[in-house]
């Protein structure tokens, strides 16, 4: 099958397919007497590998682990679990970050009159110094 054909098939977009080429994250694609790229099933299976664990966030760096633990049968399935827990780590202190960032702008949002007057404490926190933040 054709790069069109493939992403489609996988969910992944043909620029991102050439993309994971460049990079070796996948191998280079077979390629026609005319250089067009060719696709078999099995890098269409690889590909949506590979978005199902950028949908979960994975980095690029660790999706080609998981691309290699998946391939190496006869690793631990360990490894996989701490690559997993360790993501679930990250992923839960990015949330946290978030609310807290939510939090400050919904506190900042609820002392803003949103009248016609300039005054705007959303604005004023954003420009005060950061240790004037901590005061308040």
């Amino acid at each position: 099958m054709n790069i069109g054909e493939a992403s489609a098939r996988s969910g992944v977009s043909a620029k991102m397919i050439r993309y994971y080429e460049s990079i070796g994250l996948i191998a280079p694609a077979a390629r026609t007497a005319s250089q067009y790229r060719v696709y078999a099933e099995d890098e269409v299976h690889t590909l949506r590998f590979i978005r199902r664990a950028r949908d979960l966030g994975f980095s690029l760096e660790e999706t080609r682990e998981l691309l290699a633990l998946w391939h190496d049968r006869s690793r631990a399935s360990a490894d996989v679990k701490k690559l997993a827990t360790d993501h679930i780590r990250d992923l839960e202190a990015k949330a946290a970050e978030l609310q807290a960032m939510a939090d400050t702008l919904r506190h900042l949002a609820a002392h803003c009159h949103g009248d016609h007057r300039p005054d705007c404490p959303i604005l004023a926190d954003f420009a005060a110094a950061p240790a004037m933040r901590d005061k308040a």
